[in-house]
């Protein structure tokens, strides 16, 4: 097979996504009748092949960041090493040791009148996926996609086509390991944003669902145009709020870790509230800690009346900041974090430090986001951490899924009845 080529001038992007979906809907055909065995041993195969492509990888993703002239937490997210494509590689083989879907029998009941009915997990179809900047989107949306007996259609960032491409080439030679068609894995080969209008479009019947993972104005921009149905989430602005029964040490050490430890991912926490409770104690250590860290700390008047820190204005308790910087704010107990977070929440995670469980089982009960915490770091908000293998993306709307999108959330269901020659009166 050859290296996926990428576009020059000419670029017909309504031609070519359609022809993209046209190939994507017969290699789902396929794919959707596939067996366990031979997915399992597809996804094998393609985590050995990210693993041999590993220098080819990393060049073009060297080829990548030298073109880029952005935030450092913007690099960090295009960025490859040796260490992420294992963990990319490692995502693939966990993925495919996940039960299969596809065929599962979600409800079964008969009628007085004998008949028989399944309600039966199915492949979503022709996914197509829109990312910005976090190439190893691409290993994970593909794997998924292949588990659930889905095609998928991958639109990378323009900063990182070099390097999604490389991936891309690497999953697709281990579909053709195993006899399934390279067309489940396609990568949209070109950096024209006219591309994104004619995938939004459908591609003329041939994309079923479009995810999208990126900043707010790509979501916004989906969101407004797609044809189709979207998975999607806007932003993660995410809390923390500690609660007066917080244990100071533990506290501490999870607010820095769901702030600091990648600060440009969705799950990074963007505001702290302390209750008044133990704000005396705890704010004054934790804003020390966070200060210690390298992060710049912004609060409200209450908040400043107790450690040093810039002022913050409402603009700030409304920005997910994707960098080391945070907002702080004091509440009046749990009634205050519910408040706040109702106010400002982007309804992706949000959590609790507590060691009251009547307090713990409260907020998870009235915080209406797709992941709700208690005592453990925002950083955990991924389909990886929660055993799913990996995720095509955090959707925090309402309909179909929520929380992170793994290979369950890729199917949908019909209802198989089974009779014996009954007729409706």
């Amino acid at each position: 097979m050859t290296v996926i080529p990428l576009a020059r001038d000419g670029f017909d992007a309504d031609t070519h996504i359609a022809e993209l979906g046209r190939k994507a809907r017969a290699a789902q055909a396929v794919v959707a009748l596939a067996s366990t065995a031979t997915k399992r041993a597809a996804l094998a195969a393609m985590a050995h092949e990210v693993r041999t492509a590993a220098d080819a990888i990393l060049a073009a993703n060297a080829n990548d960041i030298a073109d880029m002239d952005t935030a450092s937490a913007f690099r960090d997210r295009a960025s490859m090493t040796a260490e992420r494509i294992e963990a990319m590689a490692a995502a693939i083989d966990v993925i495919a040791a996940l039960p299969d879907p596809v065929g599962h029998v979600l409800a079964s009941w008969e009628r007085p009148n004998g008949l028989k009915i399944d309600r039966v997990a199915t492949p979503l179809g022709v996914v197509g996926v829109i990312y910005e900047s976090r190439p190893n989107v691409t290993a994970d949306a593909a794997a998924l996609c292949l588990l659930a007996g889905n095609a998928v259609i991958l639109r990378s960032g323009s900063e990182t086509l070099s390097t999604a491409a490389a991936i891309a080439d690497a999953l697709r030679r281990g579909l053709l390991a195993h006899a399934l068609p390279a067309d489940a894995i396609q990568l949209v080969p070109t950096k024209d944003r006219a591309a994104v209008g004619a995938m939004l479009a459908g591609a003329h019947g041939g994309i079923d669902v479009i995810v999208p993972r990126g900043g707010r104005s790509l979501v916004e921009r989906v969101q407004s145009e797609a044809r189709v149905p979207v998975f999607a989430h806007l932003e993660g602005l995410c809390h923390i709020f500690v609660h007066g029964t917080a244990d100071l040490d533990m506290a501490r050490e999870v607010v820095v870790n769901a702030k600091m430890r990648r600060p440009g991912i969705c799950g990074a926490v963007e505001t702290l509230l302390v209750d008044t409770a133990c704000a005396a104690t705890h704010l004054p250590a934790i804003v020390e800690a966070l200060a210690t860290a390298g992060c710049e700390v912004r609060g409200d008047a209450r908040a400043q009346s107790l450690a040093p820190m810039a002022p913050a204005t409402d603009v700030d308790f409304a920005t997910e900041y994707l960098a080391p910087i945070i907002s702080v704010a004091v509440v009046d107990g749990i009634d205050g974090a519910l408040s706040h977070i109702a106010r400002y929440s982007s309804h992706h995670t949000d959590a609790i430090l507590t060691s009251e469980a009547e307090a713990a089982e409260r907020f998870l009960a009235e915080v209406d986001s797709a992941i709700v915490m208690v005592n453990a770091s925002t950083q955990f908000a991924d389909g990886g951490e929660f055993g799913m293998g990996g995720e095509i993306g955090i959707a925090t709307g309402r309909m179909h899924a929520r929380g992170p999108v793994g290979v369950e959330q890729l199917t949908t269901f019909n209802y198989r009845v089974r009779g014996a020659g009954q007729i409706r009166p």
